[in-house]
């Protein structure tokens, strides 16, 4: 049941090839979700993955958020082109901390029309915003027509939280979902993570998560 909420992730600056096939090969052994993986490592990841359902995630404008909307579209579409099925995309969180959410909406709204029927999930750093500003940003992604809003980029100062999940699925349209990325330690916190409103989990230890292990590294 919980295995297809996991989205087996590498983003360390420090990953090899190896590192991401063994990766892949969990997730297929596990049934994951998808992996996530930085973008010079989609085609790699699509051929490890091949014959799977294993869906491959990786990320855009990662992990400030601070590049030109251009730039990000442009990323968008060549990570698909290389096979990627997901999109995790960072907004632009200086924009949004200046309280320019029409830009941040631009931004979301271009991605996700360059992207075409693949899945947007947009990472809005909770742990740099105020609840008005997550709130804010919640109702921005869903106006641009995002899939997801997720918690974080896991290299902020923190990660997802019970109480930023409860609220951002609060603020979302009902056909839209939540992906909690960091802070879910054991098992018992992923059930309470999806008690709270994740329909999706990114973590580096999806495998000691879904066997019950009391404390893993969340680091990615």
């Amino acid at each position: 049941m919980y295995n297809k909420l996991i989205d087996h992730t590498l983003l360390k600056a420090t990953a090899t090839l190896a590192d991401i096939e063994k990766l892949c090969l969990e997730a297929k052994e596990h049934n994951f979700k998808s992996v996530c993986v930085n973008p010079s490592f989609v085609a790699n990841a699509k051929e490890f993955l091949k014959g799977s359902d294993v869906l491959v995630c990786t990320v855009v404008g990662f992990p400030l958020g601070a590049n030109t909307i251009k730039t990000k579209v442009t990323e968008a579409i060549e990570a698909i082109n290389n096979g990627a099925d997901e999109i995790d995309m960072v907004i632009n969180i200086g924009k949004a901390k200046s309280s320019d959410f029409e830009y941040v909406e631009k931004e979301i709204a271009e991605i996700v029309k360059a992207c075409g029927d693949k899945t947007v999930k947009v990472i809005i750093e909770t742990c740099y915003l105020t609840d008005e500003e997550k709130i804010k940003a919640c109702q921005t992604a869903t106006k641009a027509g995002a899939k997801f809003v997720k918690t974080s980029t896991g290299f902020g100062t923190g990660g997802a939280t019970l109480e930023d999940v409860k609220l951002m699925k609060a603020n979302i349209a009902p056909t839209m979902e939540v992906k909690a990325s960091g802070g879910v330690r054991s098992f018992e916190d992923l059930q309470k993570f999806v008690e709270a409103g994740a329909t999706r989990i990114g973590t580096s230890s999806g495998i000691k998560l879904i066997e019950g292990a009391k404390d893993v590294d969340t680091s990615y």
